[in-house]
């Protein structure tokens, strides 16, 4: 019997009538003959509203305690699924990640799954039930309860796919697919058919909020199939799969923004051999996730040093910079949260000259200036004032045409 791994996010089971339609959706897979596991987000805002009465009682929640409250949005949302199924005259079981044997690092609020033990979700299925599982998810090897970040119900979704051997991961979210752009931002953003996880992966690393990032690297790795779709429609959505040669044929798959920035600029780091490894030593010990990285000569014997994270680690970067400028003694550090990051991608870059030229020319035409570039093989990014963001999302958008649909359908 195959089985599939549904996944349902938080504007999806936000009542109780989405939750029966979603109910509905896992019933009907299983009354077409299939397995059926079912992993949910908390209910709409609901990890929102438990960050701010954390926040109301405490200014530094302690990272253990915000695992174990923010875990229990997802226990809520399994344990109605269940009900509503159970309604429909089917049988359901819900299980939190600890349950189903998901076993993580020990970082509490951006904790990484080091294994997961499907058995027991097996013996459940084997009995005929649709089983329901809390995304965003897990424990230490100690029972603790850790969460994996926000978004990461996709990640739990992909992940349990890949054990399961399921044929495909289905992501039930508010929009039918992934866009050329945000549709927000570009009215006339258009809809990807298929995408490569190496597109995907680029996209959701550099602000394409419609998957987490970690579950297109599962995904990837294991080869499953997923599918975005929209949980209100019946319309097929977007698949992200292994590349394909007609892929190429497209020069830019789609563009993104990223406002949630802060960049820091470190003035007068010493010009020698070490200092990078102990200013990023210093940030990976707190878990902090750096990106952009730029380092150029400043004077004879120093050096300037640029790099981006999330505004979520403004803060612990900057108390890690202090901790080391103590040891360094940088002339200056600079901190930036007036910035926001447009990219375009696609693995046509690979075999099309000229992508960069057309970015940089569109961007000059519309006034805006960049303030630094980094690139990879398959996109290019540019740091612009965030006032300007969605501006040039637009602009770029326009310039690759990404709103005509492509001859091979892509």
């Amino acid at each position: 019997m195959s089985l599939i791994v549904q996944k349902f996010g938080g504007t999806s089971v936000a009542d109780a009538e989405r939750i029966a339609r979603c109910a509905g959706r896992a019933v009907r897979a299983k009354e077409s003959g299939k397995q059926v596991v079912v992993v949910v987000s908390a209910r709409g805002h609901r990890t929102d509203e438990l960050i701010d009465l954390a926040k109301s009682v405490c200014d530094n929640p302690p990272p253990r305690e915000m695992s174990m409250l923010l875990a229990t949005g997802e226990q809520e949302s399994i344990a109605l699924m269940a009900m509503a199924i159970h309604q429909l005259g089917h049988e359901a079981v819900s299980q939190t990640g600890g349950q189903i044997g998901l076993v993580t690092e020990s970082v509490f609020t951006k904790a990484k799954i080091k294994s997961i033990d499907a058995s027991r979700v097996r013996k459940e299925l084997d009995k005929g039930r649709i089983v329901i599982v809390a995304g965003f998810q897990g424990v230490t090897e100690t029972g603790e309860i850790t969460t994996l970040g926000r978004g990461a119900s996709d990640t739990t979704a992909v992940a349990l796919a890949s054990v399961l051997g399921a044929e495909v991961c289905e992501i039930y979210t508010d929009v039918d697919g992934v866009y050329t752009a945000d549709p927000r931002v570009v009215p006339k953003a258009r809809k990807i058919r298929q995408i490569s996880y190496t597109e995907m992966l680029e996209m959701a690393s550099l602000g394409a909020g419609v998957m987490h990032n970690r579950s297109i690297m599962f995904g990837m790795k294991y080869k499953v199939p997923i599918h975005v779709r929209s949980s209100f429609t019946d319309t097929p959505g977007t698949m992200i799969t292994e590349e394909q040669a007609m892929m190429e044929n497209i020069v830019v798959t789609g563009a993104t923004v990223a406002k949630h920035l802060a960049r820091f600029i470190l003035l007068g780091v010493p010009h020698r051999p070490g200092m990078a490894a102990k200013v990023f030593e210093a940030l990976t010990r707190k878990n902090i996730i750096v990106d952009d990285i730029v380092q150029s000569a400043f004077q004879p014997g120093n050096a300037q040093m640029t790099f981006t994270v999330s505004k979520d680690d403004r803060n612990a970067t900057q108390v890690a910079l202090d901790e080391l400028n103590a040891e360094i003694g940088f002339e200056k550090i600079i901190v930036d949260e007036s910035i926001a990051k447009v990219s375009v991608v696609g693995v046509g870059m690979r075999s099309h000259s000229g992508v960069a030229e057309r970015m940089f020319r569109a961007l000059s035409s519309a006034g805006i200036n960049i303030e630094m570039i980094t690139t990879s093989e398959i996109k290019i990014s540019t740091l612009i004032a965030e006032a300007e963001a969605d501006k040039a999302l637009r602009v770029v958008h326009e310039a690759f045409e990404l709103d005509k649909e492509p001859a091979n359908g892509h």
